[in-house]
């Protein structure tokens, strides 16, 4: 019997391209397993066989996909692949985001596909309502067990075979209910369950609730008029051109602007990059709707304010994965505190 044909698909990094210098990589093809295809051929047997391996730059395929789409139909074609497995692409964003395109692309065209990465990977954010995804955690060290599960799901997908519930396959819940019969009514399961609760037994809920940290709020400022205070905007606000190539979605980072002696933002001087709304008033009419320094300075005029700081951050909320926006968090507030900022205006959209 003929092994099924596997197509992986990695980054530039874990294709041994390079780094970051290398995210806008044209794509490529290589026969065989390459990085991290090597445990996932480990992992599939004798069953399969990762035929050929998709490399391509982080931005170079998200961000170029009449080049990259196109190529990555094509190799799945000539290699006439029975499945597709992508990454796993960890918490890394913008490579989450190339897997979870790819695995659309690829099941679009009929080709089964899995791949796997964090649950809140702007991949996973964006996509994971329409494709297999394995979930990880933060560490490439996973890296064999992970291998494991894609392969069993990859084999079980390129096979033909009906995908069992998500606690028993281990993908992550795609917000699908499909009729079965129990043994037992809903009422009888959840007098049981209620049961079990009252008397600090195990049990396991029926119902999928995502849980969220919850961020006490720190107390009030009894008033403003004698404190430092700091701009923060998640609107992609930047100088005009943009000179630091901040991503109009999925930001893993930040960027600081000087804004000592600035009065208000004015149209032709900066512009917001923002990819989550139409920011064509705002940057032909008032950019301070996204930063509102015109609003701010008047108040520090007014006496209402002590003072601003010198410097503002910006970066870009459109579909920013959890663990990159509490990264962002973290380093901006630490600088705030180095340098005795009282308080901070988060500006959103």
């Amino acid at each position: 019997m003929a092994k099924l044909r596997v197509i992986h698909y990695v980054n530039q990094f874990f294709g041994g391209l390079g780094g970051e210098e290398e995210a806008n990589a044209p794509l490529q093809v290589r026969e065989g397993p390459v990085g991290p295809g090597r445990a996932l051929q480990q992992a599939l047997g004798d069953d399969a066989e990762v035929v050929a391996t998709i490399i391509a730059g982080d931005n170079f395929f998200v961000e170029e996909t009449e080049k990259s789409h196109p190529a990555a139909l094509e190799a799945l074609k000539t290699h006439s692949a029975d499945v597709v497995v992508a990454g796993p692409a960890f918490d890394a964003g913008r490579y989450g985001v190339a897997c979870a395109q790819l695995c659309d692309l690829a099941q679009q065209n009929g080709v089964p596909a899995v791949t796997a990465m964090v649950a809140d990977n702007a991949g996973a954010i964006t996509y994971g309502s329409g494709i297999i995804l394995v979930p990880t955690g933060n560490s490439p060290t996973e890296m064999a067990a992970v291998m494991a599960t894609l392969s069993r799901i990859a084999l079980k997908l390129a096979r033909g075979e009906e995908l069992g519930p998500v606690s028993e396959e281990g993908y992550m819940p795609r917000g699908l209910r499909k009729p079965m019969v129990r043994e037992r009514t809903g009422a009888q399961r959840a007098v049981n369950m209620f049961e079990a609760r009252l008397q600090g037994e195990p049990f396991t809920s029926e119902v999928f609730i995502r849980n969220y940290d919850e961020v006490a709020a720190p107390p009030p400022l009894p008033t403003l008029s004698d404190k430092l205070v700091a701009l923060v905007t998640s609107g992609g606000m930047v100088p005009l051109d943009n000179p630091d190539a901040l991503g109009s979605a999925r930001a893993e980072e930040f960027f600081r602007y000087d804004i000592e002696g600035v009065s208000e933002l004015q149209v032709g001087e900066w512009e917001s990059v923002h990819g989550g709304f139409n920011t064509r008033w705002l940057n032909t009419h008032d950019p301070n709707y996204a930063l509102p320094l015109r609003a701010i300075r008047e108040l520090e005029a007014e006496g209402a304010l002590g003072s601003i700081y010198p410097t503002y951050f910006a970066t870009t909320g459109n579909q920013t994965a959890v663990k990159s926006a509490q990264s962002m968090g973290r380093q901006i507030a630490a600088e705030l505190k180095e340098h005795a900022v009282d308080a901070a205006f988060l500006v959103a959209t």
